[in-house]
């Protein structure tokens, strides 16, 4: 009876810990996470009162493939220009939502995808990425 509530207890943790995406704590903080880790970052400039933020915060990045490669290989970053996050001036776009891929140095791997993403598409985006971040790794760039 024990070793089958301790596995209860243990898969309803675990879905509770992949069931959505793990956000540093602000910019620098994620950068930081990057470099320790050697991970490609994912940075979303985003606003609570945008439309597309919200359907993208709704369905992309609340799908669980999405939730697990972004928690597997990448360092998430999301500022919002509403609660005056900080957005470093490079990175700043005057739609949101922005999102950016970077390198672990904060410098951008592409120009930023404008608007909310399908989360099918979305996924190809994380492989493109995760890709070409790897084989840069290996070409020692």
């Amino acid at each position: 009876m024990r070793k089958i509530l301790l596995y209860i207890i243990i898969t309803f943790a675990s879905t509770l810990i992949a069931s959505e995406v793990n956000w540093a704590k602000d910019f620098k903080a994620g950068i930081k996470e990057a470099s320790r880790f050697n991970k490609p970052v994912l940075f979303i400039s985003s606003r609570h009162t945008c439309r597309y933020c919200v359907i993208l915060d709704n369905t992309t990045l609340k799908n669980k493939k999405v939730i697990d490669a972004l928690n597997k290989d990448f360092v998430s970053i999301i500022s919002y220009s509403d609660e005056n996050d900080y957005i470093p001036r490079e990175l700043y776009q005057p739609g949101t939502p922005a999102i950016w891929f970077l390198l672990p140095s904060s410098e951008p791997m592409y120009q930023p995808i404008m608007g909310a993403i399908r989360a099918k598409d979305f996924l190809e985006a994380l492989s493109v990425v995760k890709k070409e971040f790897d084989s840069s790794k290996k070409r020692g760039k």
